[in-house]
């Protein structure tokens, strides 16, 4: 479950390598990624 859940995060192109000089817009984008995921897989089990 854990590495289908990185490959998810990783599959966003600003995360894969890591561009963000400073760790905080890093964390920002990563806490964004998996926002979007959570919201793609709640979308896709209510309809």
């Amino acid at each position: 479950m854990i590495e289908r859940t990185m490959s998810w995060l990783f599959g966003y192109r600003r995360l894969s390598p890591r561009y963000e000089r400073h760790p905080r817009n890093y964390l920002a984008f990563l806490g964004l990624a998996a926002a979007l995921c959570c919201y793609k897989r709640l979308v896709r089990l209510t309809t």
